[in-house]
C-alpha cells in the first residue's frame, strides 16, 4: 500500500507552471520541478505520469487564468480603449515587474515548439483564441455603445491586438516600461 498524498494537486500545478514559464520546457528538469514544487520526483511521476502531462495541465492552468484576467479587465467599467488599454498595460508592467522578465507562457511555448508538436500547437491555439474571443466581444460592444468606429471589424481588431499583446510579451524581456506603454498607445489607434 502506498503513503498517502499530502500535497494539493493544484498548488503543485501552478509551482510547476511558474518553473515552465521561468526556463520552459525543455530546460526544465525534472529535479528542478521536485524543487519547485516541494514534492519528490517519484511522486510527481505517480500523479501526474509524466513531465508532459505535468506541463500539460500547466499550460490549461495558465489558460484559466489568462482568460479569467482578461474577462475580469475587460468587463470593468469605461470605454473599450481604457478596458484594452488597462489589460495591455497590465501584462506589460507585471512582465517588467517580475525579477525574471519571463513575457508569456503561451508565446513562449509556441516559440520552442516552433508548431513541431501538433498537441501543443492546438493547446497554444486554444489560449490565442479565448483571448481573441474576449477582445472581440469587447470591440463589438464599444463599437455598439459608439465608442469604436462603426466600420471596425472586431475580429480583425482583435487579432493585431493579440498580435501587439504577443510582441509587447517578447519585448518586455528587454525594453523599458516607456517604450512598450509608447507602443500600447500607437496600437489603441485602431480603434
Amino acid at each position: 500500500m502506498g503513503r498517502p498524498r499530502n500535497f494539493e494537486a493544484d498548488i503543485v500545478v501552478d509551482r510547476a507552471m511558474d518553473a515552465f514559464w521561468t526556463h520552459g520546457y525543455a530546460n526544465t528538469s525534472p529535479a528542478q520541478l521536485a524543487e519547485a514544487t516541494g514534492i519528490g520526483k517519484g511522486s510527481l511521476y505517480n500523479t501526474f505520469g509524466s513531465k508532459r502531462e505535468l506541463f500539460d495541465r500547466a499550460l490549461a492552468r495558465y489558460d484559466e487564468f489568462g482568460a479569467t484576467l482578461v474577462r475580469d479587465v475587460l468587463s470593468r467599467p469605461g470605454g473599450t480603449r481604457e478596458r484594452i488599454g488597462e489589460l495591455l498595460r497590465l501584462q506589460v508592467d507585471s512582465d517588467l515587474a517580475q525579477p525574471i522578465r519571463r513575457g508569456c507562457l503561451a508565446v513562449n511555448t509556441a516559440t520552442e515548439f516552433g508548431g513541431c508538436d501538433a498537441d501543443i500547437t492546438r493547446a497554444v491555439r486554444a489560449m490565442l483564441d479565448h483571448v481573441i474571443a474576449a477582445l472581440a466581444e469587447r470591440i463589438d460592444q464599444g463599437r455598439r455603445e459608439g465608442d469604436v468606429r462603426p466600420d471596425a471589424d472586431p475580429q480583425a481588431i482583435a487579432e493585431f491586438l493579440l498580435n501587439t499583446i504577443a510582441g509587447l510579451r517578447v519585448m518586455a524581456k528587454a525594453y523599458d516600461a516607456p517604450t512598450l506603454h509608447g507602443i500600447i498607445d500607437n496600437a489603441l489607434t485602431i480603434l
